[in-house]
């Protein structure tokens, strides 16, 4: 099959999307940008091209009984990639050890601690991944950070080993384990999903045919085009590059074809946009350079708080009341937290305040635009922050009166990318692709940096 690419380069999370020569979508894969960009730009292809595969899978089965066996299939691939990112993490932070000993804290000390806390997130993998609701993140930095610092503390509380010199050895070790990209092999992967899983031989042997059929399918990338924060960086032509206004007020239009206003909270910036029927931009503002009012914002409080970007939004909906910030400003963000915090006030609620002043900010930057028309269409990060969402529903509401349609979905998050995959279609279709044949998570990357994606032995899920 032949598709084209559109990737969104973004200061938080990088996404990819492929679409069929007729437009239709085949697959999107998405991961967070890391600090290497080239590295998070070719980890979200190849989620897409995995994701492509899954596709192809699921085309395939025919059978209802092996039909109704795929999503614990699908779980157990993702349970396996998840294991050896772990094993990778293990290593690195050994590595780490040997190379760099911490002067106040013995390496006796520290090893086995980590073994120890590394060993509790292997016996815990499986449940995040056969109960979806268990798993609050898709990303591996947020699931095993999460396990990481849990058993650290529990160590620090019951073993008197110490807190911070474990915690600073997972910051560095993750940092490292997210710059390589290590090749993934689906079939086996899927094969090994399928030998743990206990279905009956005919069924098996269905998924196993399909699955050989999945794998083997061409899949030719004949068009690229790139958007984004960080699109300057991508391995792309100036002319296989798009704005993100053009490529978010395209994406949603595709995806909601009645939009008339898009806002964008992305990591670093807002952008309210004003679209016609056609999903033409007509006019649009931003946010200046300040971070205020934009994602980043919201990582900034997270990191204040101790907390994954991704539990902010389920924080702030505990709220019992709002409490009324004074400033978004992301340089003071930290010491009005602390202070509200010391004042005895509840974190939820000062959350919840500090997510109303971003959406409003954003209120002010849709109204400079021109105002919301029917439709309204959320995109970016932030449209998957629960808090956000329900408040940009009632401002939008409040301002523009209740019969504003609003367009608001989880999968928003991939507007910019879908915009940019039209794009690379047009060139396609125009006769001037941006062929990038070279673009590989794996040939880009040092022969050092190879590491097999293997899954290692777990007893919990034999």
């Amino acid at each position: 099959m032949k598709c084209v690419v559109g990737i969104d380069l973004g200061s938080t999370t990088t996404k990819a999307v492929l679409l069929d020569e007729d437009g239709r979508p085949i697959s999107r894969g998405i991961t967070n940008s890391r600090s290497n960009y080239g590295v998070a730009c070719a980890a979200a292809l190849d989620e897409a091209r995995t994701a492509a595969r899954f596709s192809f899978l699921e085309r395939g089965v025919t059978l209802p009984a092996a039909r109704a066996e795929l999503p614990r299939l699908l779980d157990g691939f993702r349970l396996a990639l998840y294991l050896a990112e772990l094993a990778a993490l293990r290593e690195t932070i050994l590595h780490e050890l040997d190379r760099n000993l911490t002067r106040r804290v013995q390496k006796s000390v520290l090893a086995p601690a980590v073994e120890s806390i590394l060993a509790d997130a292997v016996r815990a993998a499986p449940e995040l991944f056969i109960d979806s609701k268990a798993r609050k993140s898709e990303f591996f930095r947020d699931l095993a950070g999460a396990a990481f610092v849990a058993s650290a503390e529990r160590l620090a509380r019951e073993g008197g080993v110490p807190f911070e010199p474990l915690v600073a050895l997972y910051d560095r070790a993750i940092l490292e384990v997210e710059t390589r990209v290590r090749p993934r092999d689906e079939g086996a992967l899927l094969h090994d999903a399928l030998a743990r899983s206990s279905v009956a031989p005919d069924v098996r042997a269905h998924l196993g045919d399909a699955i050989a059929r999945a794998i083997n399918e061409p899949l030719e990338e004949i068009a690229f085009t790139g958007t984004g924060y960080g699109r300057q960086t991508l391995p792309f032509p100036k002319s296989a590059i798009r704005s993100e206004i053009l490529c978010h007020g395209r994406g949603a239009h595709r995806q909601f074809p009645g939009t008339r206003t898009v806002l964008d909270v992305g990591g670093q910036d807002t952008k309210g946009i004003q679209v016609d029927q056609h999903g033409v931009v007509t006019s649009f503002q931003m946010n200046d350079r300040c971070a205020a009012g934009c994602g980043r914002y919201l990582g900034y409080i997270a990191d204040e708080l101790g907390i994954g970007l991704h539990e902010l939004g389920p924080l702030a909906l505990q709220a019992s009341r709002v409490v009324q910030v004074n400033s978004t400003c992301t340089v003071f963000a930290g010491a009005e937290l602390r202070e509200r915090l010391s004042l005895g006030q509840k974190r939820e609620d000062i959350l919840a305040g500090l997510h109303r002043g971003i959406m409003l900010r954003a209120m002010s930057i849709l109204a400079r635009s021109g105002g919301v028309f029917n439709e309204f269409t959320f995109t970016g990060g932030v449209c998957r922050n629960g808090m956000a969402v329900k408040l940009i529903r009632e401002l939008v509401a409040e301002s523009y009166g209740p019969d504003i349609t609003v367009n608001i979905d989880t999968d928003s998050i991939f507007m910019g990318a879908l915009g940019a995959a039209l794009y690379a279609l047009d060139d396609l279709r125009a006769g001037s692709p941006h062929l990038l044949p070279s673009f590989n998570a794996v040939e880009n990357l040092p022969p050092g940096d190879l590491v097999p994606m293997t899954a290692p032995a777990c007893a919990s899920c034999a």
